[in-house]
């Protein structure tokens, strides 16, 4: 768990709480929260726990998200699934290796769905 300073926002450290000091005296001891920076401190003086739901992203396409394939082109490519074989597909381009390679085509069956690349 990481927590930050409600004053200067750097990161807390965990440290014990040194003798001799008289503003925390009858803790002394005890485990704190410390910033290096500014004079802040919290004594940690029961069970200290901090749970969090962490939200998972949609799983969407690799590339182009949902709305990937509207409002692309058609061209003449035969399907590469054996049982379609249809010779109709949508295509778009992307470059998505460096400028001197060529541009990938992404093909989608009008049929079947199927995906691909070239």
């Amino acid at each position: 768990m990481l927590l930050f300073c409600p004053t200067c926002s750097n990161m807390l450290r965990i440290s014990k709480v040194p003798p001799g000091d008289p503003t925390v005296e009858e803790s002394v001891g005890q485990n704190r929260f410390e910033c290096l920076t500014c004079p802040y401190h919290f004594v940690i003086n029961k069970r200290f726990f901090e749970r969090k739901e962490i939200k998972r992203k949609d799983v969407e396409d690799i590339l182009g998200g949902k709305g990937a394939w509207d409002n692309v082109d058609q061209t003449e490519v035969q399907c590469p699934n054996e049982k379609c074989r249809n010779d109709k597909a949508y295509w778009y381009q992307l470059q998505i290796r460096s400028a001197d390679e060529p541009m990938t085509a992404f093909y989608k069956c009008t049929k079947c769905a199927k995906e691909w690349r070239e």
